[in-house]
């Protein structure tokens, strides 16, 4: 399927200099990594729980002194 994106000139000329260095990329292989990484989810309970470390931690765990 495809789709039409509007991208600034600016960002396009930065885009085009990354690939530049990057040969082995083109923009589309660079939007979806880039979308990939925006939209996967960022909760960390699944690796965790995988682990075996953490049954239940707050969110602010790792700053938390009260949680250690």
């Amino acid at each position: 399927m495809k789709k039409t994106l509007y991208i600034p000139d600016e960002l396009w000329e930065e885009l085009t200099n990354y690939l530049k260095q990057h040969p082995q990329e083109n923009p589309s292989s660079l939007v979806q990594k880039a979308l990939k990484e925006k939209l996967r989810l960022r909760n960390g309970e699944g690796l965790l729980k995988l682990a075996g470390i953490v049954k239940n931690a707050s969110a602010d765990a790792s700053t938390n002194i009260n949680n250690r």
